[in-house]
C-alpha cells in the first residue's frame, strides 16, 4: 500500500493522515491535535500496518515532552475508523453511547478476515471482499471499545486547544460525532461525509445525513475533513448535500412506484446518477437502507449482507464487461 509517510498541516496543532485511495473501502483519515505535552487522535486506521505507518508519520509533530497519544475519539466503530485503538495502550477512547450500544452489528478483525480468506472467490461476495478488503491484516488487531462515552456533547481540551464533539448519529451509523475545532474553523466529519467515491451509509435515512451535513455547516467552517477523501470546503458540503437530496427523490419515487428496492437501485445506476464518482455499487446499500425506513422496519441493518447486495451488482457489471 502506498501510504504517506508525513502528515499534512491542516491548521494550527492540527495534522491530517490521509492515504490517497479512492475507488476502494477502508482509507479512512486520520486528524491529529496537539498542543502543549498534549496530543489526541480522531480516528484510527483499519489494520496495524497502516497504524505503524501512521505513528511513524506522526512522530515529527507530536510535542517534545509528550508521553504519546493519550486520547482516541472515534467518529463512529466501523473498523476502518477504530481497529488500530489496540495500538495506543492506555489511550482513552472516547465515543457516542449509541456507538458502545451498537458495537456488536459491526463486523469483527476475526469475521473480515474470514470474508477475505474462507469465502468463495468466484462468488460475489468473496470476490468483492478480497478486492476491496484483502489488502488488510486482520489477524493481528482486536476491536477496542471506548472507555468513555456520552450523548448530545462532550467538551474536550488537548491543551491549549478546545474540541467539541458533536453527535449527530444516527445517520451513517448508529452513533456519529463530529468534532469541531472552533478556533482553528475545522470540522472532522468522520462518514456523515464522503469526498470522490459514492458514500455509504448504513443507518439513515438519506435525510439524517443531510441533516448531520447541515449542523456542520452552521458551524460555519473554514476547512471540513471527511471520513474518506481530500479536505472539503463549505461549497463542497454544500453540494454533498444536494447529491444526498436528489438520491432520496429517486429513491423516494421508486418505492412510491412499487418497485423493489434492488430494481430500483438498478435503475438509478443505469440512468447515470453521479457516476464520474467511484464505487457506484454503494448505491445498492443507500437504496436498501432508504426502502427499511420507507418500509417501518425497525430491526438491526445487516452490514454484511447490505455489503453481499451490492457485490452482487459489482460482480454482474464485471461478468458483462468479460
Amino acid at each position: 500500500m502506498n501510504l504517506p509517510d508525513a502528515l499534512t498541516p491542516v491548521a494550527d496543532g492540527l495534522h491530517l493522515w490521509a492515504p490517497p485511495h479512492t475507488g476502494t473501502w477502508g482509507f479512512a483519515n486520520c486528524l491529529l491535535i496537539t498542543s502543549g505535552k498534549r496530543a489526541a487522535l480522531v480516528d484510527t486506521p483499519y489494520d496495524r500496518p497502516m497504524t505503524e505507518a501512521m505513528i511513524a508519520a506522526a512522530r515529527p509533530v507530536l510535542p517534545a515532552g509528550a508521553a504519546g497519544i493519550g486520547t482516541i475519539v472515534n467518529t463512529h466503530v466501523n473498523g476502518d475508523h477504530t481497529f488500530g485503538n489496540g495500538l495506543f495502550p492506555g489511550a482513552e477512547i472516547i465515543a457516542t453511547e449509541a456507538s458502545a450500544e451498537h458495537l456488536c452489528r459491526e463486523p469483527s478483525p476475526q469475521q473480515m478476515h474470514f470474508l477475505t480468506t474462507g469465502t468463495p472467490a468466484d462468488q460475489p461476495l468473496g470476490w468483492y471482499a478480497r478486492e476491496h478488503f484483502g489488502r488488510y491484516r486482520y489477524e493481528d488487531v482486536e476491536a477496542v471499545p471506548p472507555t468513555v462515552t456520552f450523548s448530545g456533547r462532550y467538551d474536550l481540551e488537548v491543551g491549549g486547544i478546545r474540541a467539541e464533539l458533536i453527535e449527530v448519529g444516527p445517520a451513517h451509523s448508529a452513533g456519529d460525532l463530529i468534532v469541531h475545532l472552533p478556533e482553528q474553523r475545522v470540522v472532522c466529519a468522520g462518514d456523515v461525509l464522503f469526498a470522490d467515491d459514492h458514500p455509504v451509509h448504513w443507518d439513515g435515512p438519506l435525510a439524517r445525513i443531510a441533516a448531520a451535513c447541515e449542523t456542520i455547516l452552521a458551524l460555519e467552517p473554514q476547512t471540513v475533513i471527511p471520513g474518506h477523501g481530500p479536505v472539503m470546503g463549505p461549497r463542497d458540503v454544500r453540494d454533498y448535500v444536494t447529491y444526498l437530496r436528489r438520491l432520496e427523490a429517486l429513491v423516494h419515487d421508486r418505492h412510491a412506484a412499487g418497485v423493489p428496492a434492488g430494481e430500483a437501485a438498478a435503475d438509478i445506476l443505469d440512468s447515470g446518477f453521479y457516476d464520474h464518482l467511484g464505487l457506484r455499487e454503494r448505491i445498492v446499500i443507500l437504496t436498501a437502507v432508504e426502502f427499511r425506513h420507507l418500509n417501518g422496519e425497525t430491526g438491526e441493518p445487516d452490514l454484511v449482507g447490505l455489503a453481499a447486495q451490492a457485490a452482487g451488482w459489482a460482480f454482474g457489471r464485471r461478468q458483462a464487461a468479460a
